[in-house]
């Protein structure tokens, strides 16, 4: 399965990311419309959410039960000007595309699900978390929690190829070959469970963390759309290779496909797919 997954998730990647994509460009349209077709294609009615500045695709929630909490997975799409984003943010856009391809079918299937699935590709992240924090703002039914998945597919083998905040040096390994799971107390219990899906993933290391509060106290854990869950009280978490303290391609123009790794960003969309089928199937997220 990772094989396959692997060349998919190349393939998403190199189509989204061909070009930097920063909203209003011709690449933002297009890098929209073929996230529109993927989860088309996987079965879900779509939503373009409009807001000042930007637009939100959106699933339409499956099962169509309005009595089961909302658990929303999410991934922005949009790049910083100058970068073609492969790792901010194509990576995590493909593994929401598979995630879809996976999980749509299944869901049709499904028998007494505990929580409706809401897929979100995120418009306008690079500029202040715009698109998250209009759709957090719409939200009215009882969510069992949100995930943010940012950042997915770099990895650095070399001893001290992981850079950490000088707080969590010695807490965490120096080799930059996990993915991390970053949480609050609110979505403490989230966190858990996402964790242990990731970890019956073979060969995936998992990293987690859980900040007090907003996470205003460690702001780097704040830089991505589920801060706009949490500036709300809700449960909350980003997935993430950690960005900046081990891509050194972050922001820049060399922020190219070829420079991630596939069997990792593979392992790690394959625990995405157990971890949500877990809390969708079972209700053991903090809603439960």
């Amino acid at each position: 399965m990772s094989e396959q997954l692997a060349d998919r998730l190349r393939s998403h990647v190199r189509l989204i990311a061909a070009t930097p994509r920063p909203p209003g460009s011709a690449a933002h349209r297009q890098a929209a419309d073929y996230i529109q077709a993927g989860l088309e294609q996987a079965g879900f009615a779509i939503e373009r959410q409009a807001f000042p500045g930007g637009v939100n695709l959106l699933t339409r929630p499956a099962p169509d039960d309005d009595a089961l909490p909302l658990l929303v997975i999410a991934a922005h799409y949009d790049s910083v000007p100058g970068s073609p984003g492969a790792d901010d943010n194509a990576s995590a856009v493909a593994a929401l595309l598979e995630l879809a391809a996976w999980a749509g079918p299944r869901l049709a299937a499904a028998t007494g699900p505990k929580a409706r699935l809401l897929l979100a590709a995120y418009d306008q992240e690079e500029s202040g978390l715009l698109g998250s924090a209009h759709h957090s703002g719409q939200l009215t039914a009882p969510l069992m929690g949100m995930i943010s998945l940012e950042m997915l597919g770099y990895t650095d083998a070399r001893p001290g190829g992981q850079q950490l905040p000088p707080h969590l040096k010695g807490l965490y390994p120096d080799v930059g070959d996990f993915i991390g799971v970053v949480g609050n107390e609110t979505s403490r219990r989230l966190a858990e469970i996402v964790t242990a899906g990731l970890r019956r993933v073979p060969g995936l290391p998992v990293q987690s963390l859980v900040v007090p509060g907003d996470g205003s106290a460690l702001p780097v854990t704040r830089l991505s759309d589920h801060a706009s869950f949490w500036d709300r009280g809700l449960p909350a978490l980003m997935l993430t290779d950690t960005s900046f303290f081990r891509n050194p391609h972050y922001h820049q123009a060399t922020d190219t496909p070829e420079t991630l790794d596939y069997p990792f960003l593979a392992k790690v969309a394959e625990g995405v797919c157990l971890a949500v089928w877990d809390l969708l199937t079972t209700g053991t997220g903090p809603a439960a």
